[in-house]
């Protein structure tokens, strides 16, 4: 997967990509649960190509995944300076922190 510069998510109504990450950092994981927080509708062609990726990627500066955070919790690590440290999430802009931390938080 290859990094996405996205603006809005949802053409069909008109949602930025920072309300999905702030939603996510909310706790919101599954499309259910952003289509509730977000008002994104899930089905225009906007949604179609850039759900999954926000859904998936944690760091888009790094290509980090939600995946690759939740092995580094399993491993036993539990702060944003550990993960960070072993994934590079967070290192080169920094916007993704408050996401690692919220996973790290809930566990996933």
């Amino acid at each position: 997967m290859q990094k996405k510069e996205i603006n809005i998510v949802c053409e069909k109504n008109n949602i930025p990509y920072k309300d999905l990450r702030i939603a996510q950092i909310k706790g919101a994981r599954t499309l259910e649960e952003l289509k509730k927080a977000t008002g994104v509708c899930g089905e225009c062609e906007a949604c179609k190509e850039n759900l999954t990726y926000i859904m998936k990627v944690v760091c888009g500066c790094n290509m980090v995944t939600f995946d690759d955070v939740k092995n580094q919790l399993d491993n036993g690590l539990n702060t944003f300076e550990e993960i960070s440290k072993q994934t590079k999430a967070g290192t080169t802009c920094g916007h993704c922190k408050a996401l690692v931390e919220n996973i790290i938080k809930q566990g996933y």
